[in-house]
C-alpha cells in the first residue's frame, strides 16, 4: 500500500534516488528538494518551469532549465541548447554511464500550443549540445539501460528504444513497449531490465518488460507525473497531483509524495494476477 510521506507540493516531478535520498522537482513552487528525514529541504530555487534533474557519473547536480534552454551544472551553466528545438522549452534529462546526458524536448508549447513532435539532444563530457532523435509525439520521462536509451512518448501510449552508439549517437529506434490507454510520464529501470512509469490520466504506476507485458500496477488516489526506486529495489517512490483542473495544477497544492513497498512478486519479475 501507498505510504503518503507529505502533501503541500504545487507540481512533483523528475523523482530521483540519489545519495541515500530521494529528490524531486516542484515545478510549480520553483524547487529542487531533497527529502531529509521524511521532511522536504530545498537545495536550489529554479525561475519557470519545466525543470528536470540528474547528476553526473562523479556526482555532480545537473539542472534542465527548460524555459532557458540551459543545462547547469554544479550551478553553472555547462551547455547551451537555445539552437536546437526551436522556442520550445526543454522537458527530461537522463545520463549514461559514460556522462553522456541526454535531454527532450516536447516540440511546441505546451498545453496552448498546436501538438508538434519532438526532439532528443545529447550534451558529452567534451563537446557541445547536438540533436541525436526527433519525430517522437511528446517525448517525456527517459531512463538508460546499459547501451540503451528508453524515452516514454506520451502522446504516442509507447515506450521507445534507442542504442546508444559509442559517441552517443542514437540509433536502432524500435518500439520497446506498446501502452494501450496508457499516457507514460517518468520512468525509471530496475536491477531486471524492466520498466516503472507513472501514468497521470491512469492513477498510477505500472511496471512493463520489453514487449509491453504488464507486471505489476500500482493504483494512487490522483495522477501520477513521475516514479523512482531505491537501489535494492524495495522501494518506489511517486509524487501526485490533481490534474482535472490544469489551471489550478500550477497555483494549488495538491501534489504528494508517496513511497510503496514492493514486496518479493515485484522484485522477481512476476506477472500480476
Amino acid at each position: 500500500m501507498a505510504e503518503e510521506l507529505f502533501g503541500g507540493i504545487v507540481m512533483g516531478e523528475s523523482v530521483r534516488w540519489h545519495d541515500e535520498h530521494v529528490w524531486f522537482c516542484d515545478w510549480g513552487a520553483g524547487e529542487v528538494i531533497r527529502v531529509d528525514d521524511g521532511k522536504p529541504t530545498v537545495v536550489e530555487r529554479m525561475p519557470g518551469l519545466p525543470f528536470c534533474i540528474d547528476w553526473t557519473p562523479d556526482g555532480d547536480l545537473l539542472i534542465l532549465d527548460g524555459p532557458g534552454a540551459r543545462l547547469r551544472r554544479a550551478g553553472d551553466v555547462w551547455a547551451d541548447l537555445s539552437g536546437i528545438g526551436g522556442d520550445h522549452p526543454w522537458n527530461d534529462i537522463t545520463v549514461d554511464a559514460r556522462g553522456n546526458v541526454f535531454v527532450n524536448n516536447i516540440g511546441y508549447d505546451f498545453p496552448g500550443g498546436v501538438p508538434h513532435t519532438g526532439v532528443i539532444a545529447v550534451v558529452t563530457p567534451d563537446g557541445p549540445a547536438r540533436q541525436v532523435a526527433d519525430g517522437l509525439h511528446f517525448p517525456n520521462g527517459m531512463t538508460v539501460i546499459g547501451s540503451t536509451l528508453i524515452v516514454a512518448e506520451s502522446h504516442a501510449a509507447r515506450l521507445t528504444a534507442f542504442d546508444i552508439t559509442p559517441d552517443a549517437t542514437l540509433t536502432n529506434r524500435r518500439i520497446w513497449a506498446d501502452l494501450p490507454d496508457g499516457a507514460p510520464d517518468g520512468l525509471c529501470a530496475d536491477a531486471a531490465g524492466t520498466i516503472w512509469y507513472a501514468d497521470v490520466p491512469n492513477r498510477h504506476c505500472r511496471r512493463v518488460r520489453e514487449g509491453g507485458e504488464v507486471l505489476a500496477t500500482i493504483p494512487l488516489p490522483d495522477g501520477a507525473f513521475d516514479c523512482a526506486l531505491t537501489p535494492d529495489g524495495r522501494t518506489l517512490y511517486a509524487v501526485t497531483a490533481d490534474y482535472t483542473n490544469p489551471a489550478g495544477m500550477f497555483t494549488t497544492r495538491t501534489g504528494r509524495l508517496f513511497a510503496i513497498p514492493l514486496g518479493e512478486k515485484e522484485e522477481l519479475g512476476e506477472k500480476e494476477e
